[in-house]
Parts: C-alpha cells; structure tokens; sequence
C-alpha cells in the first residue's frame, strides 16, 4: 500500500482501523505498508481443535495469562525459527508494539506449564477486531494451545473476529478461513463505531482446556 512513515501509536492505530499492517525484513529498511487481497481471519467460535490436540490439552495442565509477559511474549516471537535465518520483528517494531502495550492497546497472552512460559500469542484490539501479529511456541502444541485459548477469551467477550493476515495451511487447518479484501473492509468500516477497551485484560489465570470458561 505504501512505504515510508514511523511507527508511532497514532500511525499504527490509524493503520489498523484502515485494515493496513507494517511488515518489513529489518530497519534499515523503510516501513511497508500492507493491505493483503485475499484477507485471512478466524472467527473465534470457529476454531477448529483436532481430536488429537483436544487429547493431548487433557494430559496437561495447561495455564493462560493475560497481559502478564508482553515484553517475553514478543521477545519470543522475534527469535528466528529453527528453518528462519531472520525476523520481521524487528528492534523498531518491538519497541512501537511495547508503547501500544503500555497504552492499553497491544495485549498478549501466555501459556504456562509448569510455570514456565511454553507459549503465546500478542496483537491489537479495536473495537470488537483482534489484530493478531505473532505467535511461538517452546512447547508441542504450545501456539495452537495459545490461538485456542485467545478464542475461548474472544468469544465470551463478543468480538467478531481475529485478524490472521495471511493465509497459511496451518491457520487453515485451525478454522480460518479466506475472504476477499472488499469483504474484510466492509467489516473493519462498521468496527470503527465499536468502543475499544483499553488497558490491561484484569482476567484471572484459567486452565486451558476444550470448553473451558474464562472468568
């Protein structure tokens, strides 16, 4: 859509109500906009749990936070998988999401097992939208385990739909689903008379688990 521009919080804000998202390989190069056509998203109460995942969540105790480690969970996320020599989330784009947290916009949410952070998934919220940028795992399972826990929250909290950007066979797989770029502004035009709430997500930890019930 554009290159150029900063990452402040009213850029990026004003970005995402427009259905527009920053991805560039690392900053030294300038900001790229983009507005991809088809638009991935994942309607919460769509997700899908294979009978293997939902087998495997019952042998472990599995805990979600909200808001609890943001600055781990986007640390996490920008370290390079194991088939990736680099990161998207670059040191810039660490630090603007990191002032969004602060702002009440940006959450995250943590898998723990054990105690120990095994998983999570971080982006924005506006209106009743859910931007997801990234997530990662230390874990088997700890990233679907995470998508499907931000569901189970999304969906008691009534919000239409988390963003997913780009399609891949594994969102696929998950319940995702495909729609065209006119489709998926439509929705975000209509999400701008949504009141967003700001701040941390006050919600007490819960047991991942098929069905369950966040507080």
């Amino acid at each position: 859509m554009a290159i150029g521009g900063d990452l402040s919080s009213s850029r990026l804000l004003d970005a995402y109500s427009k259905g527009i998202f920053p991805w560039f390989d690392n900053d030294e190069q300038p900001v790229m906009w983009w507005s991809p056509d088809p638009r991935c998203i994942l309607y919460p109460h769509s997700f899908h749990m294979s009978r293997s995942l939902g087998k495997w969540c019952r042998k472990h105790e599995l805990i979600a936070t909200i808001d609890q480690d943001f600055d781990r969970v986007i640390e996490h996320c920008a370290s390079p998988r194991q088939y990736e020599e680099s990161t998207w989330i670059t040191p810039s784009m660490k630090h603007a999401f990191s002032v969004l947290h602060q702002e009440g916009y940006a959450h995250s949410l943590e898998i723990r097992f054990e105690r120990s952070l095994v998983g999570g998934i971080y982006g924005i919220s506006l209106g009743r939208h859910f931007y997801g940028e990234s997530m990662f795992s230390l874990m088997t399972n700890g990233s679907k385990v995470a998508l499907m826990a931000l569901c189970q929250l999304l969906a008691q909290r009534e919000f239409e739909f988390v963003d997913c950007q780009i399609p891949t066979a594994h969102l696929i797989s998950q319940g995702a689903v495909i729609i065209d770029r006119i489709q998926f502004l439509k929705l975000i035009e209509e999400n701008r008379t949504e009141s967003t709430t700001r701040g941390p997500w006050e919600i007490p930890p819960f047991q991942v688990l098929p069905n369950a019930q966040v507080a």
